[in-house]
């Protein structure tokens, strides 16, 4: 099977279902930006990382595939086994738990940065707000599209890509660098 199949020279492409739909429609748009994310996952994971912060990188990447096959389908119900959930949700939510749980408090915002891996934990973090938008811009748009849990998990995913730059920072021997509030004139 050969890579290129010229059915989108004239700017359309295939849902799941069969659906054709331009290229700039909402759901390739989401679809494009979560693969973003996915490379910058991949990327993030090029570097010497803990091992538990490269498999639940890993795992985010698989779980990436699932959201996008749930964004492209032409019907998200027929989906139902791999659709996104609560359960998905909420093992974000434990990463984040116990990520926090190695990291001081928060006091103030802080810079994206730290160190290469971090920033581009940071970079993932700021895609996936996009594609957050997007999502959200979508499920205004087709309320069918996209479920709740899905709106969830891309929102507490952005959580997590927060906390896991943080932690990316403090396992590299660094400290995060608070923003100065203060705007000099």
């Amino acid at each position: 099977m050969s890579i290129y199949t010229r059915t989108g020279d004239q700017g359309e492409t295939d849902l799941l279902g069969g659906a054709r739909v331009p290229k700039d429609a909402l759901r390739p748009e989401v679809c494009g930006t979560l693969d973003e994310l996915n490379a910058l996952l991949g990327l993030a994971r090029s570097y010497p990382l803990s091992e538990s912060v490269q498999s639940l990188a890993g795992q985010l990447q698989s779980d990436l595939f699932r959201v996008g096959a749930e964004v492209t389908a032409a019907d998200p119900g027929a989906l139902a086994a791999a659709r996104i959930g609560p359960a998905d949700v909420a093992a974000l939510e434990r990463a984040i738990d116990r990520c926090e749980a190695q990291l001081p408090p928060l006091r103030s915002f802080i810079l994206p940065g730290g160190s290469q891996p971090a920033g581009v934990m940071h970079l993932a973090r700021a895609v996936c707000r996009r594609a957050e938008r997007r999502l959200v811009t979508l499920a205004r748009n087709d309320p069918a599209a996209v479920s709740a849990d899905l709106l969830a998990y891309v929102n507490r995913l952005s959580d997590l890509l927060f906390v896991l730059a943080r932690t990316v920072t403090s396992q590299g021997g660094s400290h995060d660098t608070p923003a100065n509030r203060a705007v000099s004139s």
